[in-house]
């Protein structure tokens, strides 16, 4: 009777054990799907993203500038960088705002002795501007040297001098329009390895212009506007082949001296004659007070910009030096001239 007891219980125990087995299994199921669904991963989870960083990983750096790299520079030449630079000297102010803007300036050792912008530069060597200081540039033997085409017109032999010392040398010529500008940045990305930060501000710069352009499409009458790069006596203004030209352009007002090509000089008379809706300075950096040096003048009384006070100062840098900040130069022209439009 005992044996037939034990048996009948050690029965009914394995069968309890084996039925809340059963449940604390789908309880621990029901428990990870419920886990998974606010927002705990599951196995299957870690493993994909498992793989997935891995991928990643493996395709890191393929978006960026590889080494050695072969460019044509604005001299003609093509030039071979074997190692992605990390020392840079600039000889003009455009390449160091430039090469700011890519992100290189912990690399630039030595500027022209014109650079001012950004304030980071007021500390940086000067090496010269024209006039290399040939000594000091070889002292630094920088990886990389940005030259102007005055320098490779001028001096070829210092130029070829660097290059037996080890330097990387790249001419980088003039630009008078911004698809100019477009080509210095990826000339100057592209030796540097910032190609992609060359394309990102390209596209922003294309971008806030075609804004600008768009928004100037309201423009019903156009201003006249006349444009000085230096004051009285001798004025001079910028016609045709400028960068003031095509931001005039691009806002809808006409450059009153248009009909001139290039950097050219005009008499009071002659600018009087052209009788501008606005007149517009660029030197307020190194003159006092240009507008009331304007609206001063003794026979201007009659000119449209002066009997309205139209004349407005612009920061010289940023409508004549090819680099990132023209467009800013844009933006605060069509605010100046169009201010019903673009000041909304």
């Amino acid at each position: 009777m005992l044996n037939e007891f034990f048996k009948k219980w050690g029965l009914l125990s394995f069968v309890i054990m084996l039925a809340m087995a059963i449940v604390v299994g789908c309880s621990t199921e029901e428990v990870q799907q419920e886990n998974t669904q606010d927002g705990e991963v599951s196995n299957e989870e870690i493993t994909n993203e498992e793989e997935k960083s891995e991928e990643e990983d493996s395709n890191e750096g393929l978006g960026e500038q590889q080494f050695p790299v072969t460019v044509t520079d604005d001299a003609g030449r093509d030039i071979t960088i074997e190692e992605k630079p990390e020392t840079i000297v600039s000889l003009q102010p455009s390449t160091t705002e430039i090469s700011f803007a890519l992100g290189l300036g912990d690399k630039i050792i030595g500027v022209s002795d014109f650079c001012n912008y950004p304030a980071e530069v007021l500390d940086i060597e000067k090496v010269g501007a024209q006039d290399m200081n040939v000594e000091l540039i070889l002292t630094q033997l920088p990886d990389l040297a940005l030259v102007q085409s005055y320098h490779y017109q001028n001096y070829p032999d210092i130029l070829n001098q660097f290059v037996e010392a080890g330097i990387n040398v790249v001419v980088v010529g003039s630009a008078s329009s911004f698809a100019d500008v477009y080509q210095t940045f990826e000339l100057i990305g592209s030796v540097t390895g910032a190609t992609l930060q060359a394309e990102e501000i390209i596209t922003d710069m294309q971008e806030r212009l075609a804004a600008i352009k768009e928004k100037a499409e309201a423009v019903t009458e156009k201003k006249k506007v006349w444009v000085e790069v230096s004051p009285a006596p001798d004025i001079f203004t910028t016609g045709k082949g400028t960068f003031m030209h095509e931001m005039l352009e691009s806002i809808q007002a006409i450059n009153a001296a248009g009909e001139q090509e290039g950097w050219v000089k005009l008499t009071e008379e002659e600018i009087v004659q052209l009788n501008p809706d606005v007149i517009i300075t660029t030197y307020g950096y190194y003159v006092e007070s240009p507008k009331d040096g304007v609206l001063g003048r003794d026979g201007w009384a009659e000119v449209s910009a002066i009997k309205n006070e139209l004349v407005f100062d612009v920061e010289n840098d940023t409508v004549v030096r090819p680099g990132p900040r023209l467009i800013e130069g844009v933006e605060t022209l069509a605010e100046f001239i169009y201010p019903e439009i673009f000041k909304q």
